[in-house]
């Protein structure tokens, strides 16, 4: 028996488990926008807390939309989005990632901000998720923060960066591996070719400066190949 719709006229029908049929449409997400923004933003942040060697629990990462909206809410209020993790390696210490709304921020709200931050001594980074925009003086503040502070737009985080297909392997050397290569070729700091601490690698791990980071390339065409990059 044919299906109840079809698509665009076309007389379409998707076959379904057991003897029924359903139109494709009827798998189409029919919730908020707006939650889909959150879901998939706060799910890269999560991923790059844990590559940053926080503690993320397996289920934050599996979550689904659905379940993201049954927790959330089909329009999410951005303060029940906050994440705070401490570090595996030194509990004591943590990241807080705080969801900005879509309004802009000015030297007031960022103040506010600032103010409602509390336990800043157990803090190692803070991230803001940015919807609008952000004016010089709110960023001067932030700067001048005792913690560093990190901006991402929320539009940065809608797909992790390190998980496409041609993504090579990135690896964060400690500060004694990279001194063991540096002896094993040889070399200086600045001989090594360089990442802009900047870039969107360095600030997906939140790298700093002297930094070193491992690349593992796997290509049929050049096989596969291990180059290092030193964070300027």
């Amino acid at each position: 028996m044919a299906s109840r719709c079809s698509t665009a006229g076309l007389g379409y029908v998707a076959p379904t488990e057991g003897n029924g049929n359903t139109c494709i449409i009827d798998k189409a997400d029919t919730g908020a926008v707006e939650s889909h923004r959150y879901y998939l933003a706060r799910r890269t942040v999560l991923e790059m807390l844990r590559d940053r060697g926080c503690v993320i629990a397996d289920y934050e990462l599996t979550r689904s939309l659905s379940e993201f909206r049954l927790v959330f809410g089909d329009d999410p209020d951005p303060d029940h989005l906050r994440i705070c993790v401490p570090l595996s390696s030194k509990p004591s210490k943590k990241i807080l990632v705080i969801f900005c709304g879509p309004g802009d921020i000015n030297n007031a709200t960022a103040k506010h901000m600032l103010l409602n931050i509390t336990n800043k001594d157990t803090l190692l980074r803070i991230i803001l998720v940015l919807q609008g925009k952000m004016n010089i003086h709110a960023r001067a503040l932030f700067n001048e923060c005792e913690v560093k502070v990190e901006l991402f737009p929320i539009t940065e985080l809608f797909v992790n960066i390190t998980k496409h297909v041609a993504a090579p392997k990135h690896e964060i050397l400690t500060a004694e591996q990279k001194e063991q290569m540096l002896k094993k070729y040889e070399l200086a700091d600045t001989q090594i070719p360089y990442m802009w601490v900047d870039d969107a690698i360095a600030r997906y791990y939140g790298l700093e400066k002297k930094q070193v980071v491992k690349i593992t390339y796997n290509s049929n065409i050049t096989g596969s190949y291990v180059t290092y990059r030193c964070v300027i």
